[in-house]
Protein backbone atom coordinates (compact mmCIF):
# COMPACT_ATOMS: atom_id res chain seq x y z
CA UNK A 1 0.00 0.00 0.00
CA UNK A 2 1.51 3.55 -1.26
CA UNK A 3 1.69 6.62 1.36
CA UNK A 4 -1.09 8.83 1.33
CA UNK A 5 0.21 12.15 0.09
CA UNK A 6 -2.44 14.23 0.71
CA UNK A 7 -3.54 14.15 -3.11
CA UNK A 8 -6.98 12.90 -4.59
CA UNK A 9 -6.83 9.31 -4.47
CA UNK A 10 -9.66 6.37 -5.30
CA UNK A 11 -9.60 3.73 -2.09
CA UNK A 12 -8.83 0.00 -2.70
CA UNK A 13 -9.82 -3.44 -0.36
CA UNK A 14 -12.02 -1.41 1.43
CA UNK A 15 -15.77 -3.07 0.91
CA UNK A 16 -18.33 -1.27 -0.57
CA UNK A 17 -16.01 1.80 -0.16
CA UNK A 18 -14.22 0.32 -2.92
CA UNK A 19 -13.60 3.11 -5.59
CA UNK A 20 -14.68 6.20 -4.14
CA UNK A 21 -12.25 9.25 -3.82
CA UNK A 22 -10.51 9.52 -0.37
CA UNK A 23 -12.82 12.83 0.57
CA UNK A 24 -16.27 11.25 -0.46
CA UNK A 25 -15.13 7.43 1.22
CA UNK A 26 -14.43 10.23 4.41
CA UNK A 27 -17.82 11.60 4.74
CA UNK A 28 -19.44 8.28 4.15
CA UNK A 29 -17.75 6.02 6.45
CA UNK A 30 -18.46 8.66 8.68
CA UNK A 31 -22.39 8.80 8.10
CA UNK A 32 -21.81 4.73 8.62
CA UNK A 33 -20.28 4.91 11.84
CA UNK A 34 -23.45 7.14 13.14
CA UNK A 35 -25.65 4.45 11.47
CA UNK A 36 -24.47 1.82 12.65
CA UNK A 37 -24.05 3.36 16.21
CA UNK A 38 -20.37 3.10 16.82
CA UNK A 39 -19.17 6.41 15.94
CA UNK A 40 -19.49 10.04 14.70
CA UNK A 41 -17.50 12.54 12.41
CA UNK A 42 -15.99 15.70 14.44
CA UNK A 43 -13.22 18.15 13.89
CA UNK A 44 -10.55 18.09 16.84
CA UNK A 45 -8.53 21.22 17.28
CA UNK A 46 -5.62 21.35 19.80
CA UNK A 47 -7.80 24.33 21.31
CA UNK A 48 -9.43 23.29 25.05
CA UNK A 49 -11.84 24.54 27.15
CA UNK A 50 -11.65 28.18 27.76
CA UNK A 51 -12.84 29.79 30.81
CA UNK A 52 -11.84 33.43 29.79
CA UNK A 53 -12.96 35.34 33.16
CA UNK A 54 -10.79 36.38 36.20
CA UNK A 55 -11.37 37.74 39.19
CA UNK A 56 -8.76 40.94 39.24
CA UNK A 57 -9.08 44.53 38.41
CA UNK A 58 -6.72 44.44 35.37
CA UNK A 59 -8.12 43.63 32.65
CA UNK A 60 -11.61 44.03 29.99
CA UNK A 61 -14.53 44.50 32.01
CA UNK A 62 -17.19 41.89 30.78
CA UNK A 63 -20.31 43.88 29.40
CA UNK A 64 -22.82 41.89 30.94
CA UNK A 65 -25.93 42.68 33.86
CA UNK A 66 -27.50 40.76 36.22
CA UNK A 67 -31.15 41.56 36.51
CA UNK A 68 -33.40 40.08 38.79
CA UNK A 69 -36.38 39.90 36.04
CA UNK A 70 -34.65 39.45 32.86
CA UNK A 71 -31.56 37.25 34.04
CA UNK A 72 -28.12 37.89 32.53
CA UNK A 73 -28.27 40.59 29.60
CA UNK A 74 -25.97 42.31 27.60
CA UNK A 75 -25.06 45.77 28.15
CA UNK A 76 -26.55 48.94 25.70
CA UNK A 77 -24.57 48.67 22.49
CA UNK A 78 -24.36 52.97 22.90
CA UNK A 79 -22.39 52.25 26.28
CA UNK A 80 -19.62 50.36 25.05
CA UNK A 81 -17.25 50.51 26.08
CA UNK A 82 -17.25 49.43 29.56
CA UNK A 83 -14.92 51.08 31.53
CA UNK A 84 -12.60 50.29 34.78
CA UNK A 85 -12.62 52.64 37.87
CA UNK A 86 -9.69 54.29 39.14
CA UNK A 87 -10.85 54.54 42.58
CA UNK A 88 -9.87 51.23 42.75
CA UNK A 89 -8.29 49.74 46.39
CA UNK A 90 -6.37 46.03 46.14
CA UNK A 91 -6.63 44.58 49.23
CA UNK A 92 -6.02 41.17 48.34
CA UNK A 93 -8.80 39.85 50.13
CA UNK A 94 -10.27 37.67 47.22
CA UNK A 95 -12.87 37.90 44.85
CA UNK A 96 -12.72 40.48 42.69
CA UNK A 97 -11.94 44.28 43.30
CA UNK A 98 -14.51 45.55 41.22
CA UNK A 99 -17.12 43.62 43.67
CA UNK A 100 -16.05 46.34 45.96
CA UNK A 101 -16.68 49.73 44.28
CA UNK A 102 -20.67 50.47 44.10
CA UNK A 103 -20.67 52.62 41.38
CA UNK A 104 -19.40 49.71 39.39
CA UNK A 105 -21.39 47.37 40.34
CA UNK A 106 -24.73 48.88 40.70
CA UNK A 107 -26.41 49.42 36.76
CA UNK A 108 -29.31 49.66 35.28
CA UNK A 109 -30.86 46.71 33.43
CA UNK A 110 -30.66 47.42 29.13
CA UNK A 111 -33.86 45.49 28.59
CA UNK A 112 -36.34 46.29 31.77
CA UNK A 113 -34.80 49.65 32.85
CA UNK A 114 -34.96 47.96 36.82
CA UNK A 115 -31.52 48.00 38.87
CA UNK A 116 -29.03 45.61 38.04
CA UNK A 117 -25.69 44.25 38.98
CA UNK A 118 -22.87 44.65 36.54
CA UNK A 119 -20.20 41.62 35.80
CA UNK A 120 -17.08 42.32 37.79
CA UNK A 121 -15.19 39.43 36.20
CA UNK A 122 -12.69 40.59 34.10
CA UNK A 123 -11.51 38.92 30.61
CA UNK A 124 -8.49 36.64 29.88
CA UNK A 125 -5.97 38.36 28.23
CA UNK A 126 -5.60 36.31 25.90
CA UNK A 127 -8.73 37.69 24.36
CA UNK A 128 -7.24 41.03 24.13
CA UNK A 129 -4.41 39.25 22.22
CA UNK A 130 -6.22 37.24 20.40
CA UNK A 131 -7.63 40.11 17.98
CA UNK A 132 -6.18 43.60 18.72
CA UNK A 133 -4.34 42.90 15.52
CA UNK A 134 -7.65 43.53 14.17
CA UNK A 135 -8.32 46.48 16.15
CA UNK A 136 -4.86 48.98 14.83
CA UNK A 137 -5.89 48.73 11.36
CA UNK A 138 -8.38 51.31 12.53
CA UNK A 139 -7.70 52.23 16.33
CA UNK A 140 -9.52 55.65 16.68
CA UNK A 141 -12.77 54.23 15.42
CA UNK A 142 -15.59 55.20 17.55
CA UNK A 143 -18.30 53.43 16.73
CA UNK A 144 -17.41 49.94 16.39
CA UNK A 145 -14.72 47.55 17.20
CA UNK A 146 -13.94 47.50 13.80
CA UNK A 147 -13.89 48.47 10.01
CA UNK A 148 -14.82 45.50 7.87
CA UNK A 149 -13.13 47.60 4.31
CA UNK A 150 -9.73 48.23 6.50
CA UNK A 151 -9.81 44.84 7.90
CA UNK A 152 -10.09 43.58 4.23
CA UNK A 153 -7.26 45.90 2.98
CA UNK A 154 -4.53 44.67 5.44
CA UNK A 155 -5.83 41.19 6.23
CA UNK A 156 -4.25 38.44 6.30
CA UNK A 157 -1.34 39.32 8.00
CA UNK A 158 1.88 38.19 5.84
CA UNK A 159 3.89 37.05 8.39
CA UNK A 160 3.74 35.60 11.76
CA UNK A 161 6.83 35.07 14.19
CA UNK A 162 7.06 33.91 17.36
CA UNK A 163 8.57 31.00 19.81
CA UNK A 164 6.85 27.56 19.28
CA UNK A 165 5.41 28.14 22.23
CA UNK A 166 3.89 31.15 22.02
CA UNK A 167 2.57 30.34 17.88
CA UNK A 168 1.00 27.06 19.37
CA UNK A 169 -0.84 29.33 22.04
CA UNK A 170 -1.45 32.85 21.03
CA UNK A 171 -2.23 31.75 17.67
CA UNK A 172 -4.29 28.89 17.79
CA UNK A 173 -6.63 31.37 20.27
CA UNK A 174 -6.23 34.18 17.26
CA UNK A 175 -7.18 31.10 14.58
CA UNK A 176 -10.79 30.63 16.73
CA UNK A 177 -11.14 34.15 17.35
CA UNK A 178 -10.71 35.06 13.75
CA UNK A 179 -13.33 32.36 12.54
CA UNK A 180 -16.07 33.40 15.22
CA UNK A 181 -15.89 36.96 13.84
CA UNK A 182 -15.99 35.58 10.43
CA UNK A 183 -18.84 33.67 11.22
CA UNK A 184 -20.56 36.71 12.63
CA UNK A 185 -19.94 38.60 9.54
CA UNK A 186 -17.14 41.33 11.00
CA UNK A 187 -14.37 39.98 8.66
CA UNK A 188 -13.96 38.64 5.26
CA UNK A 189 -11.34 36.51 5.67
CA UNK A 190 -10.48 32.98 7.42
CA UNK A 191 -7.25 32.88 8.79
CA UNK A 192 -5.18 35.70 10.37
CA UNK A 193 -1.98 34.89 8.93
CA UNK A 194 -0.33 33.49 6.13
CA UNK A 195 3.48 32.31 7.08
CA UNK A 196 4.42 31.22 10.39
CA UNK A 197 8.03 31.31 11.37
CA UNK A 198 9.23 30.06 15.22
CA UNK A 199 12.18 31.45 15.95
CA UNK A 200 15.38 29.35 18.32
CA UNK A 201 16.26 30.76 21.84
CA UNK A 202 18.96 31.70 23.25
CA UNK A 203 20.76 29.58 25.53
CA UNK A 204 23.94 30.21 27.51
CA UNK A 205 25.93 26.97 29.29
CA UNK A 206 23.91 24.99 27.57
CA UNK A 207 20.85 25.65 29.25
CA UNK A 208 17.93 28.31 28.05
CA UNK A 209 18.09 32.21 30.05
CA UNK A 210 16.54 32.47 32.73
CA UNK A 211 16.00 34.51 35.57
CA UNK A 212 15.93 31.21 37.93
CA UNK A 213 18.67 29.85 36.09
CA UNK A 214 21.12 32.68 36.73
CA UNK A 215 22.08 32.81 33.36
CA UNK A 216 20.55 35.65 31.99
CA UNK A 217 23.36 38.02 30.16
CA UNK A 218 21.79 41.85 29.75
CA UNK A 219 21.82 43.59 26.48
CA UNK A 220 22.90 46.78 28.48
CA UNK A 221 25.82 45.37 29.25
CA UNK A 222 27.21 44.18 26.11
CA UNK A 223 25.87 47.18 24.34
CA UNK A 224 27.85 49.22 26.71
CA UNK A 225 31.20 47.21 26.24
CA UNK A 226 30.52 46.50 22.46
CA UNK A 227 28.06 48.92 21.32
CA UNK A 228 24.38 48.27 19.63
CA UNK A 229 25.46 46.89 16.36
CA UNK A 230 27.83 44.48 17.67
CA UNK A 231 25.68 43.05 19.91
CA UNK A 232 22.53 43.41 17.38
CA UNK A 233 24.80 41.55 14.39
CA UNK A 234 26.21 38.90 16.42
CA UNK A 235 22.63 37.84 17.12
CA UNK A 236 22.01 37.37 13.75
CA UNK A 237 25.36 36.11 12.87
CA UNK A 238 25.70 33.23 15.55
CA UNK A 239 22.90 31.17 14.47
CA UNK A 240 20.29 30.57 11.78
CA UNK A 241 16.84 32.52 13.23
CA UNK A 242 14.81 29.08 13.46
CA UNK A 243 18.24 27.31 15.30
CA UNK A 244 18.86 28.11 19.33
CA UNK A 245 21.65 30.79 19.82
CA UNK A 246 24.36 29.49 21.76
CA UNK A 247 25.51 33.23 23.90
CA UNK A 248 28.98 33.43 23.63
CA UNK A 249 30.83 36.94 24.79
CA UNK A 250 33.81 36.44 22.43
CA UNK A 251 31.81 36.14 19.39
CA UNK A 252 30.24 39.74 20.17
CA UNK A 253 33.41 40.78 20.33
CA UNK A 254 34.64 39.11 17.25
CA UNK A 255 32.06 41.28 15.50
CA UNK A 256 33.17 44.55 17.23
CA UNK A 257 36.39 43.97 15.57
CA UNK A 258 35.05 43.20 12.29
CA UNK A 259 32.89 46.35 12.60
CA UNK A 260 36.28 48.24 13.35
CA UNK A 261 38.11 46.98 10.26
CA UNK A 262 34.97 48.21 8.07
CA UNK A 263 35.29 51.47 9.36
CA UNK A 264 38.75 51.97 9.02
CA UNK A 265 38.84 50.78 5.10
CA UNK A 266 36.06 53.14 4.58
CA UNK A 267 37.87 55.95 6.61
CA UNK A 268 40.66 55.52 4.47
CA UNK A 269 39.08 55.00 1.29
CA UNK A 270 36.44 57.29 0.93
CA UNK A 271 37.50 60.14 -1.25
CA UNK A 272 34.05 62.26 -1.92
CA UNK A 273 36.09 65.17 -3.56
CA UNK A 274 37.87 63.08 -5.69
CA UNK A 275 36.61 63.88 -9.63
CA UNK A 276 35.77 60.36 -10.27
CA UNK A 277 33.82 59.99 -6.96
CA UNK A 278 30.14 60.41 -8.68
CA UNK A 279 31.17 59.10 -12.23
CA UNK A 280 29.75 55.82 -13.79
CA UNK A 281 31.74 52.74 -13.31
CA UNK A 282 33.79 51.79 -16.65
CA UNK A 283 33.03 49.08 -18.89
CA UNK A 284 36.43 48.33 -19.40
CA UNK A 285 38.34 47.15 -16.39
CA UNK A 286 41.67 46.16 -15.02
CA UNK A 287 41.71 42.23 -13.93
CA UNK A 288 41.69 43.16 -10.50
CA UNK A 289 39.31 45.99 -10.77
CA UNK A 290 37.07 42.99 -12.70
CA UNK A 291 37.65 40.85 -10.09
CA UNK A 292 36.47 43.06 -7.16
CA UNK A 293 33.30 44.50 -9.24
CA UNK A 294 32.63 40.19 -9.69
CA UNK A 295 32.51 40.15 -6.00
CA UNK A 296 30.49 43.03 -5.02
CA UNK A 297 27.59 41.73 -7.68
CA UNK A 298 28.13 38.16 -6.23
CA UNK A 299 27.68 38.73 -2.61
CA UNK A 300 24.66 41.14 -3.34
CA UNK A 301 22.78 38.26 -5.30
CA UNK A 302 24.01 36.00 -2.47
CA UNK A 303 22.09 38.11 0.33
CA UNK A 304 19.75 39.08 -1.72
CA UNK A 305 18.37 35.38 -1.98
CA UNK A 306 19.52 34.57 1.55
CA UNK A 307 17.68 37.52 3.06
CA UNK A 308 14.27 37.90 1.19
CA UNK A 309 13.33 33.95 0.87
CA UNK A 310 15.52 31.87 3.28
CA UNK A 311 16.08 34.65 6.21
CA UNK A 312 19.61 33.34 6.62
CA UNK A 313 20.82 36.57 8.07
CA UNK A 314 24.14 34.92 9.37
CA UNK A 315 25.08 33.60 5.90
CA UNK A 316 24.18 37.23 4.56
CA UNK A 317 26.59 38.60 7.38
CA UNK A 318 29.56 35.78 6.03
CA UNK A 319 28.98 37.44 2.43
CA UNK A 320 29.46 41.00 3.60
CA UNK A 321 32.72 39.58 5.69
CA UNK A 322 34.33 38.07 2.29
CA UNK A 323 33.42 41.57 0.32
CA UNK A 324 35.48 42.96 2.87
CA UNK A 325 38.43 41.05 2.94
CA UNK A 326 38.61 41.31 -0.78
CA UNK A 327 38.23 44.90 -0.12
CA UNK A 328 41.50 44.80 1.85
CA UNK A 329 42.65 42.59 -0.29
CA UNK A 330 42.35 44.91 -2.71
CA UNK A 331 43.40 47.98 -1.34
CA UNK A 332 47.31 48.04 -2.82
CA UNK A 333 45.13 48.37 -6.51
CA UNK A 334 43.14 51.01 -5.07
CA UNK A 335 46.06 52.84 -3.75
CA UNK A 336 48.14 52.62 -7.59
CA UNK A 337 45.01 53.26 -9.35
CA UNK A 338 44.44 50.42 -11.25
CA UNK A 339 40.78 50.26 -9.40
CA UNK A 340 39.27 53.15 -10.78
CA UNK A 341 37.70 55.05 -7.82
CA UNK A 342 34.52 55.23 -8.93
CA UNK A 343 34.48 51.58 -8.51
CA UNK A 344 35.80 52.05 -5.52
CA UNK A 345 32.92 54.35 -4.76
CA UNK A 346 30.40 52.37 -6.12
CA UNK A 347 31.83 49.27 -4.09
CA UNK A 348 31.57 51.37 -0.54
CA UNK A 349 28.32 52.85 -1.07
CA UNK A 350 26.47 49.21 -2.04
CA UNK A 351 28.54 47.74 1.11
CA UNK A 352 26.96 50.49 3.76
CA UNK A 353 23.52 49.55 2.12
CA UNK A 354 24.13 45.50 2.42
CA UNK A 355 25.05 46.51 6.33
CA UNK A 356 22.27 49.08 6.78
CA UNK A 357 20.07 46.18 8.18
CA UNK A 358 22.80 44.58 10.75
CA UNK A 359 24.28 47.58 11.73
CA UNK A 360 22.70 50.84 11.16
CA UNK A 361 24.12 53.21 13.34
CA UNK A 362 28.04 51.92 11.86
CA UNK A 363 26.14 51.87 8.38
CA UNK A 364 24.55 55.68 9.03
CA UNK A 365 27.88 56.78 10.33
CA UNK A 366 29.57 55.56 6.82
CA UNK A 367 27.00 56.71 4.49
CA UNK A 368 27.80 60.05 6.18
CA UNK A 369 31.19 59.84 5.49
CA UNK A 370 31.20 58.50 2.12
CA UNK A 371 29.81 61.63 1.41
CA UNK A 372 26.24 60.91 0.76
CA UNK A 373 23.43 64.06 2.24
CA UNK A 374 20.55 61.23 1.78
CA UNK A 375 18.83 59.61 4.43
CA UNK A 376 20.10 56.01 4.40
CA UNK A 377 16.87 54.32 5.84
CA UNK A 378 15.30 56.15 2.37
CA UNK A 379 17.29 54.21 -0.14
CA UNK A 380 16.70 51.51 -2.07
CA UNK A 381 18.01 47.95 -1.46
CA UNK A 382 20.57 48.18 -3.75
CA UNK A 383 20.59 45.83 -7.25
CA UNK A 384 23.08 43.03 -8.83
CA UNK A 385 24.03 42.42 -12.41
CA UNK A 386 23.90 39.03 -13.54
CA UNK A 387 26.29 39.14 -15.89
CA UNK A 388 28.61 41.38 -13.72
CA UNK A 389 28.35 38.59 -10.98
CA UNK A 390 28.89 35.68 -13.84
CA UNK A 391 32.17 34.01 -12.92
CA UNK A 392 34.92 34.29 -16.26
CA UNK A 393 36.69 31.21 -15.39
CA UNK A 394 35.35 28.09 -13.41
CA UNK A 395 36.76 25.18 -11.89
CA UNK A 396 35.57 21.41 -13.28
CA UNK A 397 36.13 18.45 -11.75
CA UNK A 398 37.33 15.17 -13.65
CA UNK A 399 36.16 11.51 -12.33
CA UNK A 400 37.73 8.30 -13.65
CA UNK A 401 34.93 5.96 -13.28
CA UNK A 402 33.58 8.38 -10.52
CA UNK A 403 36.63 9.04 -8.42
CA UNK A 404 38.03 12.52 -9.24
CA UNK A 405 41.42 12.43 -10.64
CA UNK A 406 42.15 16.20 -11.84
CA UNK A 407 40.38 19.48 -11.71
CA UNK A 408 40.34 21.76 -14.50
CA UNK A 409 39.66 25.30 -14.98
CA UNK A 410 37.72 26.46 -18.16
CA UNK A 411 35.46 29.62 -19.29
CA UNK A 412 32.10 29.78 -17.59
CA UNK A 413 30.57 29.10 -20.79
CA UNK A 414 32.51 25.95 -22.26
CA UNK A 415 30.99 23.82 -24.49
CA UNK A 416 30.54 20.45 -23.94
CA UNK A 417 33.12 19.59 -26.13
CA UNK A 418 35.57 21.70 -24.60
CA UNK A 419 35.01 20.33 -21.52
CA UNK A 420 35.94 16.68 -22.81
CA UNK A 421 38.85 18.27 -24.85
CA UNK A 422 40.29 19.57 -21.78
CA UNK A 423 39.39 16.54 -19.34
CA UNK A 424 41.49 14.49 -21.86
CA UNK A 425 44.45 16.90 -22.34
CA UNK A 426 44.73 16.82 -18.88
CA UNK A 427 48.08 14.64 -17.64
CA UNK A 428 46.51 12.94 -14.51
CA UNK A 429 43.32 12.20 -16.61
CA UNK A 430 45.53 10.44 -19.12
CA UNK A 431 47.23 8.65 -16.55
CA UNK A 432 44.45 6.99 -15.46
CA UNK A 433 43.09 6.20 -18.58
CA UNK A 434 45.98 4.93 -19.92
CA UNK A 435 45.53 1.50 -21.62
CA UNK A 436 41.84 1.35 -20.76
CA UNK A 437 38.81 1.50 -23.07
CA UNK A 438 36.30 4.60 -22.79
CA UNK A 439 33.18 3.27 -22.75
CA UNK A 440 31.28 6.73 -21.91
CA UNK A 441 31.76 10.34 -21.30
CA UNK A 442 29.21 11.90 -19.09
CA UNK A 443 29.49 16.07 -18.75
CA UNK A 444 27.05 18.02 -16.16
CA UNK A 445 28.21 21.45 -17.96
CA UNK A 446 29.57 23.56 -15.61
CA UNK A 447 29.85 21.14 -12.74
CA UNK A 448 31.40 17.47 -13.99
CA UNK A 449 33.28 15.53 -16.57
CA UNK A 450 32.79 11.52 -15.69
CA UNK A 451 35.10 9.43 -17.74
CA UNK A 452 33.89 5.55 -17.49
CA UNK A 453 36.50 3.21 -18.53
CA UNK A 454 36.90 -0.47 -18.70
Amino acid sequence: MLPYTGEESLLINSGEFNGLSNEEAQQKMARFAEEHGFGKAAITYRLKDWGISRQRYWGTPIPMLFCSDCGVVPEKEENLPVLLPENIEITQQGGSPLSRVPEFVNATCSKCGGPARRETDTMDTFVDSSWYFYRYTNAKLATAALDRATVDYWFPIDQYIGGVEHAILHLIYSRFWTKVMRDMGLISNSEPVERLFTQGMVIKDGAKMSKNKGNVVSPDDMVARYGADSTRMYSLFAAPPDRDLDWQEQGVEGLYRFLGRVYRFVSRNAKPQHPEWHAQVPSALTPDARRLQRKLHQTIAKITRDFEGRWHFNTCIAAIMELVNDLYASEAAIQSGAIPMSLVADVQRRLTLLLAPFAPYLAAELWSVLGEKSVLLRQPWPQFDAELAKEESIEVPVQVNGKIKARIFVPADSSDDYLREQAFADEKVKAAIAGKEVVKVIIVPGKLVNIVVK
